[in-house]
């Protein structure tokens, strides 16, 4: 932040200036020092900036200073962005500032009714803030016109690109008014987004911000070899260690069933994949930000666009794609400056594809066995499950049945498993005090929660790599 330039300085109106004083905010960050201005005078502008910079305000200040009023079906302002999380960011940042200026704001996703959608833009909205896929629907039933949009955002333009949006983009940018604003924010400016601004983008106004990369020298990486029966040993045991994490899983599947396993280790987690509907997404966001819950499990929707602080360690407990993907997923920690862990879980078949992953993300770490003593010694307390009668569990559809969340007996008592499937018969299992430290067969006899952990006698074989606990 810089001392000695203010948002009145800007040019931000008076009323503007005044709600973001209430907030606390009261001083520019260098994205927004950079951005607004010209954003101010209606110029194309072209920025590179990392999520977290203050990009929301960048583009949204100048956004309610320019805007008009809109007709029924007719906005005349638009924000395009990638996923349904970063839609409700942005829209939960701008909504009350534009109620001060007296301008209406909707954000337009799939996963919600259309009907809602509809009736709001048949009485008037100012500003859409849009899905590429949901927005177009709506264009083609005829329930709004973007002929009238003469101020257009596009907000995380790369992963707009990685999740093939672009086609959909360029039809949506060929349906506003020709001589429009458009303002561009992308944490890279190479290959299609570089395409998108020649084609698009009237004599644009060039700003970079931050590193053109983002920084791996900031964090602590471990690579750690294990068997996939230890995984969630593992994993469980190091959220405990460094505090709030974010755990990525390759598959939705993935996601929930990751989740029940740490609730039955006795943590308390959010899970957020795609087949939620948005409010499960919201109310999972919500209880991890305010820290409801220790860990947060998803899929790579959490990796980019979310500006979520205080995150002690990320976690890849599937491997991700590239070399890409890791660097995003592991740039939930360590931001602002702040340190953080990165671990992943290495099973051996997947040793070649990790160091991989490590010539395209720029490091080389060695593999070696769990050990907790690499840690960061801010070892947590125990973050018991929510009380059932308050949640409204962030689960997918496959979950028919009602899962017990009371607290496990301290005693080897039982407690009632939950139905997988409908018509599954509840099950019950010994469960020990897992979170006074008791322990837990994994690997003989019965499986553990339907096969999660691959039951049977395994250890005739090669020697297990045991991780090193720190108690």
């Amino acid at each position: 932040m810089t001392s000695d330039v203010s948002f009145s300085d800007l040019g931000v109106e008076r009323c503007l200036v005044q709600a973001l004083d209430a907030k606390g905010i009261t001083e520019p960050f260098e994205v927004q020092l950079e951005a607004i201005p010209d954003g101010m005078l209606g110029r194309d502008v072209c920025c590179r900036a990392p999520t977290g910079s203050g990009k929301t305000l960048a583009f949204g200040l100048p956004l309610l200073t320019r805007c008009r009023r809109a007709r029924p079906k007719l906005p005349t302002a638009l924000i395009l962005t990638p996923t349904r999380e970063l839609a409700e960011q942005i829209y939960s940042v701008l909504t009350p500032l534009a109620s001060k200026v007296d301008l209406e704001v909707l954000s337009i996703y799939g996963g919600t009714s259309y009907g809602k959608q509809i009736s709001a833009l048949k009485r008037g909205i100012d500003i859409v803030v849009a899905c590429p896929g949901r927005l177009i629907d709506l264009m083609q039933k005829g329930s709004l016109s973007l002929e009238e949009v003469d101020i257009i955002i596009i907000d995380e333009a790369d992963r707009m690109a990685d999740m093939g949006f672009m086609k959909p983009v360029c039809d949506i940018l060929e349906h506003c008014h020709p001589e429009r604003q458009t303002i561009l924010f992308s944490a890279t400016l190479d290959n299609e987004v570089d395409e998108l601004v020649r084609r698009y983008l009237h004599d644009p106004v060039t700003i970079e911000v931050g590193p053109k990369e983002l920084s791996m020298d900031c964090m602590q990486h471990l690579f750690w070899l294990m068997r996939s029966s230890m995984k969630t040993k593992i994993a469980t045991e190091a959220v405990r260690k460094c505090g709030r994490s974010i755990v990525f899983c390759r598959t939705r599947a993935g996601v929930d069933r990751v989740g029940d396993e740490f609730e039955d280790n006795g943590l308390s987690v959010g899970i957020l994949h795609g087949g939620l509907s948005q409010r499960q997404r919201d109310r999972a966001l919500k209880r991890f930000s305010e820290g409801d819950c220790i860990a947060l499990i998803a899929t790579d929707v959490a990796a980019r666009g979310l500006d979520i602080q205080d995150v002690a360690s990320v976690i890849h407990y599937d491997p991700p794609e590239n070399g890409k993907a890791y660097k995003h997923r592991s740039g939930r920690t360590a931001r602002a400056g702040a340190q953080g862990t990165v671990i992943s879980l290495v099973q051996k078949p997947q040793r070649r594809a990790f160091q991989r992953i490590q010539r395209e993300a720029g490091i080389n770490y060695k593999f070696t066995p769990p050990d907790f003593f690499q840690l960061p010694k801010n070892e947590v307390g125990y973050f018991p499950p929510p009380n059932p009668k308050r949640r409204d569990r962030n689960q997918s559809s496959r979950r028919n049945g009602q899962r017990n969340h009371s607290r496990p007996q301290k005693s080897g008592g039982q407690r009632n498993g939950r139905n997988k499937r409908a018509g599954h018969h509840a099950r019950n299992q010994q469960n020990g005090n897992r979170r006074n430290g008791g322990t837990q067969n994994h690997r003989g006899g019965k499986n553990h929660r339907g096969g999660n952990h691959r039951g049977g006698n395994r250890s005739g074989g090669k020697k297990s790599m045991k991780p090193n606990f720190r108690r």
